[in-house]
């Protein structure tokens, strides 16, 4: 099963509406309940760095019965320093971001934690593509 959905650049009301309707198609499918928690602390943390950071991008969410795969993928303008951006409380979140309680930089670091894969592209005055793989079946192969 595949589903994409759109997030919008800046557009905070919209935050968690892709990770909300992954959730709920998770739980139909019967995806075990502490694995849908880590996909959605994942996704929802990548949701809100496209909207914060990003031109805006695409949610590409695909199951099968071996695991899970998310990508996230923005139009730009790229992490200039992904190690630093890994670090935990790093962030170059705006003063009107973290007004609204985002921006902590937890953002990327949370989604380490929470996938069993994750890899990252991207680079200064470029996209960025995270994919994020969850098995189902408790091995982190």
């Amino acid at each position: 099963m595949q589903t994409t959905f759109s997030v919008t650049a800046g557009d905070f009301t919209k935050a968690g509406t892709a990770s909300s309707q992954i959730k709920r198609m998770l739980k139909q499918l019967g995806v075990p309940q502490h694995t849908i928690k880590r996909i959605i602390v994942a996704l929802f943390e990548a949701e809100v760095n496209v909207i914060a950071h990003s031109f805006g991008g695409e949610v590409q969410c695909e199951v099968t019965p071996e695991k899970v795969f998310v990508r996230v993928v923005d139009t730009g303008p790229g992490i200039p320093n992904l190690s630093l951006a890994m670090k935990e409380g790093w962030s170059t979140a705006s003063e009107q971001v973290r007004e609204m309680g985002y921006g902590a930089g937890m953002g990327l670091p949370n989604i380490k934690k929470s996938a069993d894969i994750l890899e990252i592209d991207t680079a200064a005055n470029n996209h960025t593509d995270i994919r994020m793989t969850f098995y189902l079946n408790g091995d982190n192969q």
